[in-house]
């Protein structure tokens, strides 16, 4: 008999939102697919009461929790909460007593440790003997890094699950059942505009919620009182409609531009409305191709790295690398040379036959293919002491043709100057012109 399924009280309205919408099955669980999609390990431990002890790792909020009330609803087992915050060694040694007494009996005992990294190691040292004896299987929940706050030993006998923040669209859907359970009309964009605050935290955003609908004028929760919870103005966005795009316009080419002022408001204007970091991230690598080039190289360089960062630090941390890489794209010097240069050889390509590859580039594997001159001609550029060679390397229809035309800005200065005294070299000697 679970213990949870001994003390849980039927919902009512003087309980806190987020219990009374505690999940009750596995399939009104949201978010943590990974872990606990159809066929997942975890699910298939839960569904059969077959587990092992473990570890939930994740932020505030996401379910860690919920998913033990979960378990203790499924298993057949003795199911003990145990709190870290409120307990000490006495509570652990009782339960531990206990647990052993059960086994005799042939009863298992689930132990659920919340914010287990608040016991020490010498009283998370307390669990080992009866985790390596079988008496209790063991569920731990914290919010930080088990590597550093689990004791070694307690952590090479358990799995640790990592849960994931819950997605904005995740935690509107959760608080469009809170609005609907709380008999209050909350327009979408107000919803949103707490999933965003709230930052994947699901108990969180039900605890605005429900100071939100204590507002509620005439069964309507109203823009004004939302901004004076959140403490800020609410942005008018869209993240699917034309704003998205409109504001995405504005900060691509402002960075065009070079307007790092109006670059870094439009970048602000999206992040307070939500926008998916990650899509300004790509967003931000396609100004730095299209729009720098080879002007400054070390840009995409910048961008990737911006991306990679956004990504390793996620919210709020990974804006400040947004910000940084929307700067220095703005005052990087301009060049759009390559994106021409790619599209004039696109427009040549599609406007003109596929012309054979001349045979002193291709390669001859077999003697047959040399005896058709495959590769005859063929000059080795690291055969002349500056690597350049007279070769042509377009087909004959296009000798001469020039694709790139660099700017005079940047490092393209002097790709200008290398490419001129290149292309002088490639021509062809006076006696060949007609």
């Amino acid at each position: 008999m679970s213990l949870f399924e001994q003390i849980a009280p039927q919902p009512d309205a003087g309980r806190p939102l987020a219990e009374r919408l505690r999940p009750r099955t596995l399939d009104e669980y949201v978010g943590q697919q990974h872990i606990l999609g159809p066929g997942k390990p975890l699910r298939r431990q839960i569904e059969q009461d077959k587990l092992s002890s473990l570890i939930l790792w994740g932020p505030p909020g996401v379910g860690k929790t919920t998913l033990a009330h979960l378990i203790a609803l499924r298993t057949q087992a003795d199911f003990v909460p145990l709190s870290a915050v409120m307990s000490g060694i006495k509570e652990i040694k009782e339960v531990m007593a206990a647990a052993e007494k059960s086994r005799q009996y042939g009863r298992r005992t689930v132990l659920f440790v919340d914010e287990i990294h608040r016991f020490n190691k010498a009283q998370q040292d307390a669990f080992l003997p009866y985790v390596e004896r079988g008496d209790i299987i063991l569920i731990g929940a914290t919010t930080e890094n088990p590597s550093f706050e689990v004791n070694s030993a307690l952590l090479s006998r358990s799995k640790v699950f990592a849960l994931q923040a819950l997605t904005t669209e995740q935690v509107t859907g959760l608080l469009e059942r809170g609005a609907a359970l709380l008999k209050t009309h909350v327009p979408a964009n107000l919803l949103e505009q707490i999933a965003i605050y709230s930052n994947g935290d699901a108990r969180s955003a039900y605890n605005l919620l429900e100071l939100a609908v204590a507002t509620a004028q005439d069964g309507e929760v109203l823009p004004e009182a939302i901004e004076e919870l959140l403490g800020r103005k609410l942005t008018l966005y869209d993240k699917g409609g034309e704003q998205h795009f409109n504001l995405m316009s504005a900060l691509h080419k402002s960075v065009r531009s070079s307007d790092a002022d109006a670059a870094v408001y439009w970048l602000a204007r999206m992040l307070e409305g939500g926008e998916d970091r990650l899509y300004i991230a790509r967003r931000l690598i396609r100004m730095a191709v299209e729009d720098i080039g080879l002007a400054d190289p070390r840009a995409v360089e910048q961008a990737i790295a911006c991306m990679q960062t956004v990504h390793f630090l996620g919210v709020p941390e990974g804006d400040q690398a947004l910000a940084q890489a929307t700067l220095y794209l703005s005052l990087a010097a301009k060049s759009d040379a390559a994106y021409q240069a790619l599209n004039a050889a696109r427009k040549t390509v599609v406007s003109s036959p596929d012309e054979p590859v001349p045979m002193q580039l291709r390669n001859a594997p077999t003697r047959a293919m040399k005896q058709w001159g495959y590769g005859e001609g063929y000059q080795h550029a690291h055969g002349s002491a500056d690597a350049l060679n007279t070769m042509a390397c377009l087909p004959d229809s296009l000798v001469g043709t020039e694709f790139y035309a660099p700017t005079n800005r940047g490092l393209e200065a002097r790709i200008q100057a290398r490419l001129a005294e290149i292309r002088a070299r490639r021509q062809p000697p006076p006696e060949s012109q007609s």
